[in-house]
């Protein structure tokens, strides 16, 4: 049928002829007409100027109201030819017209084809205009939606869950999403549906975790696979995304072995070696969590040192902030000098790149206040390395070199190794202010003891 066709133009259809031809095949009043042009429109719709569509979506959406559900079905097909352009402005005009209380309005009865075309055409518009999912929410929609998929069990399921993902971005949805019952249709939109709707979902997973009571509900619904699987199969932003959720999840002490078991520590570390700054230093801050427990630890600096014999810059950085971090756990001083990182964090020290030396000259440091790791430090010739430090140009370098060789000089089997380090004014410089710390740290800690007796003694000042 070449209702819509009017004049040839060169290229394609005179769209202006054409959408006059339909507004007066509209305004007749014979309905099979009608919903022959619609449908028509619908599908030569994708070639058509934004303008002229703008036009119509009024009375589109007039028809999705006629009380003759095949021209509200025809409509709907229109609509959703309309928003699978992906064109935002007229995604967000359509959706700011009257047409999402119409098809909630609708949805509820609807059945087969015209529920599909109704829920595609919504899936469309809030994937493509954030603003719809207000709309949305605030006609009643997350309550529908809900419903909705908890019924549904054929293929609309997944686009139900892909608008699922997409409301729960707003707060105040995620505000009242779990008592509604949706927190286990938020994992399963984490993994079924396009990639982006999945990622989503996973941060909003990571967002509702924050909460004690929320990440304890998650992990009993089973969340830790299914953000281990986006992970290890999602693109570049669903394991970011995906990783960062897991790290929320994985800050109880409950949660820190199961995360571990699943998986979770290899695809961290590939977060560490991957080109996202942002994804190092999730890894980095799930690594500190996930240390806590001894096993874990081990397990993490494995990764660290294969890591460490690599040629990967930016990962080697990286992994010597997490042996840093790592180094101030009590067990983990053990599990970072068994791991055969202490040679490699030297080999650091004469890298050229300065934030791979001042991150590993920082692992040095904290190692060095444990008289095993100083030992050991020591027995892979650590001083005279840290001695000719004290001369680099990195200020934050030659500071935590001296504190390193500080802890060298009060140990009395090294003492007289550093003898040579006194007469530099950065070592001298480094003594004196960690004496005013530390002297500072005793009056605090004298002051604390003077208040407690105070308090059960009744002396003047405490009652």
């Amino acid at each position: 049928m070449d209702q819509l066709e009017g004049n040839k133009l060169e290229g394609g259809i005179d769209w202006v002829k054409a959408s006059h031809m339909y507004e007066k095949i509209i305004t007749s009043e014979n309905e099979t007409l009608q919903i022959r042009a619609t449908v028509e429109l619908g599908r030569r719709s994708k070639d058509a100027p934004e303008t002229i569509l703008a036009q119509i979506v009024p009375i589109l959406v007039e028809l999705l109201c006629n009380s003759c559900p095949s021209i509200q079905e025809a409509a709907a097909y229109c609509l959703d030819q309309f928003t699978r352009r992906g064109d935002a402005t007229l995604c967000a005009l359509i959706g700011q017209s009257s047409v999402v209380p119409s098809i909630l309005r609708l949805l509820p009865q609807s059945e087969g084809v015209f529920r599909k075309l109704l829920i595609k055409c919504l899936r469309s518009m809030v994937t493509c205009d954030g603003r719809i999912c207000v709309i949305l929410a605030r006609n009643g929609g997350l309550e529908i939606i809900i419903s909705l998929i908890t019924s549904s069990v054929d293929g609309i399921r997944r686009y139900l869950l892909e608008i699922l993902s997409s409301m729960v971005m707003l707060r105040e949805v995620r505000r009242v999403i779990i008592i509604l019952g949706g927190l286990p249709l938020l994992i399963e939109s984490a993994q079924y549906g396009k990639m982006m709707s999945r990622t989503r979902a996973a941060q909003a997973i990571g967002l509702l975790g924050v909460t004690k009571k929320v990440r304890k509900m998650l992990v009993e619904l089973g969340v830790i696979p299914v953000l281990i699987e986006l992970m290890r199969d999602g693109d570049r932003e669903a394991k970011l995304k995906a990783g960062n959720a897991l790290g929320i999840i994985s800050s109880h002490v409950d949660y820190l072995r199961p995360v571990a078991r699943a998986g979770a520590i290899p695809l961290f570390a590939g977060l560490l070696e991957g080109p996202e700054p942002i994804g190092k230093e999730i890894a980095e801050d799930v690594f500190c969590i996930l240390a806590v427990v001894e096993e874990n630890a081990v397990l993490i600096a494995e990764h660290i040192v294969r890591i460490l014999h690599g040629d990967n810059d930016g990962a080697k950085a990286a992994a010597a902030d997490v042996l840093w971090d790592l180094s101030g756990y009590k067990h983990s001083i053990s599990v970072v000098r068994e791991s055969g990182a202490i040679p490699l964090l030297l080999e650091l020290l004469r890298s050229e790149h300065d934030d791979i030396r001042e991150k590993a000259s920082g692992a040095v440091a904290q190692l060095s206040y444990d008289v095993a790791d100083r030992r050991a430090l020591a027995d892979v010739g650590a001083i005279p390395i840290l001695i000719d430090l004290l001369q680099d140009e990195l200020e934050e370098l030659k500071d935590n070199v001296a504190e390193a060789l500080i802890n060298f000089s009060q140990d009395p089997m090294l003492r007289d190794s550093v003898s040579e380090a006194f007469n530099i004014p950065s070592f001298r410089d480094m003594q004196d202010r960690l004496a005013r710390i530390r002297a500072s740290d005793e009056r605090a800690v004298r002051s604390m003891r003077r208040l407690a007796v105070g308090q059960f003694t009744g002396e003047p000042g405490f009652s």
